[in-house]
Order: structure tokens, then sequence, then C-alpha cells
């Protein structure tokens, strides 16, 4: 099956590119989660804004606190340390294990957190750490936790005439340690359970988030009884997710098991 007719389209700048949305185009940069749905016609655009070349959308910016990476870096780009890693190597770790090597020298992180696959490496993991992302549309920029921006299985606050610029990592402190697992069936297929857990109480706290739950990242509310083992990462699932039968919840506790010794350095 092939796509379904498009007009190619692309501006200068990112000023240009919220024009073109704002007139009913679809952004697009690596193609690797677009593509296929183009493809399969399961998405059938009109126009397409090209905007994988945008230098805004190639910028990376660091400051004291954190790491600001456009949107449109790769992950290869993340994998081969062409980027700042502010959190001592454990985002280009994540890299490294999507799918492979020909998607992420294409794919992008800005596209994978606005595709919003809850099956996905990116939702998770920066979800976990404590990521923002930054917008722009025609009212002008505004941030949110990615906690905030993704609300549901391939749904986010993203707007139709607004742009993920960019993604702000904050800087863990030096004593912070970090677990992410996730079981696939294969190398390079999507995740049918994952998991991630940061432990920084003197720089951004304590997280613990549960993936492919075929729903947004699920942010654990004690994270500290977790990691403390005042309670179970089964019974922590069975109290967030009371409407899953506890047979589905068992490969998402083994995940969550797995991640939390890999943070306290158990395995």
């Amino acid at each position: 099956m092939k796509p379904a007719r498009f007009d190619y389209l692309s501006a200068a700048d990112i000023a240009g590119t919220v024009s073109l949305l704002a007139e009913g185009a679809k952004p697009m940069a690596g193609n690797q989660s677009l593509g296929p749905m183009l493809n399969l016609r399961l998405a059938r655009p009109g126009h397409l804004a090209d905007i994988a070349l945008l230098p805004e959308l190639r910028a990376v910016e660091e400051t004291p606190d954190a790491v600001l990476l456009g949107a449109a870096i790769t992950h290869a780009e993340i994998e081969d340390g062409e980027v700042p890693d502010p959190t001592f190597g454990w985002l280009r770790a994540a890299a490294a294990n999507i799918a492979h090597r020909a998607v992420r020298n294409r794919g992008t992180i800005g596209g994978s957190l606005a595709h919003a696959d809850p099956a996905a490496d990116w939702p998770i993991v920066l979800t976990g750490l404590g990521v923002s992302v930054r917008l722009q549309g025609p009212e002008g920029v505004r941030e949110m936790p990615v906690a905030d921006f993704l609300t549901g299985p391939f749904s986010t606050a993203l707007r139709p005439d607004e742009l993920l610029t960019a993604i702000i990592l904050p800087r863990p402190s030096k004593g912070a340690r970090w677990g992410y697992w996730k079981f696939c069936r294969q190398v390079g297929e999507f995740a049918k359970a994952s998991a991630a857990v940061l432990i920084d109480p003197n720089g951004l706290g304590l997280r613990c988030a549960v993936g492919a739950l075929g729903r947004q990242p699920l942010l654990l509310d004690d994270p500290a009884a977790l990691i403390e083992g005042r309670v179970s990462p089964v019974e922590a699932l069975a109290k967030a997710l009371p409407d899953r039968a506890p047979a589905e919840l068992t490969l998402h506790a083994t995940a969550l098991t797995r991640a939390l010794k890999q943070a306290k350095g158990e395995e």
C-alpha cells in the first residue's frame, strides 16, 4: 500500500512552521513512526511540514541546572555522545536500546514524545527523570513536565498549531542513582513492560515510573515506600491500578523490581 497524496512543505524557522501547522499541516522529522502510518493510510494528512533540519530544533543549550536538547536531535546522536548527557550516561544507555540502529539514525527524541506510543522508551525514561518539554505556537512558548505532556496512549497536550521544540533535562545531583528495565520479546521490538526508578534525595527527588501499560507512564505516588522496601512492586501496582487483574501486572511488577535493584546497585 502507498500513502495517500499529500503536499510536502518546509519553512525556514519555527515561526514559519507554526504558520503551516495553523493551516492544517502535520510536522514530520525522522519519520520513523509517521512513515509507516502513512504507508498503511492510518494517517492521511493533506500537508506535511518537514522540520528535521530546522536550526532551532537541532540546537543544544547548557545551563548550570539543565541541558536543553532540540526536539530534532536523533536517538543515535544521544547514543553516540554527540550531545551533552547530564544524567551520567543514563540517557545514552537508554538511546542505545531503542529499536535498531537504522531507526536510531533517523528517529528523534521530540518525535518519539509527540507520538506518545505507550510502549516506547523516551516517554517512560523522560517521565522517570522528571524532564520538561518546551512547546511553541501562535500564542507563544510554554513549558510543562513530560508527566503532564503525555495525556494518554498516542495523546499529548500538544495543540494542533503547536510544535514541540525542545526537551529540558534537569541535572541530577552527583550521588543520584538510576534504574531502567524493559521486557521485549526480541531486540528491536516495543516493550511489553518497562519501569524507571530515580533515587536522588539531594537533587531531583525520588521517582518510580511504570510504562508499556497501554496508557501514559504511571508515576507511583509513594516512591520512598518502594525504594525502602515497605511496599512491594506488586502491592504498589495493585493499589495504583485497581481495575487491572493481578495477572496483567505481573511482568510490570518484575520490570519495576529489576529497575529498583539497578537503582540501588543490587544488580
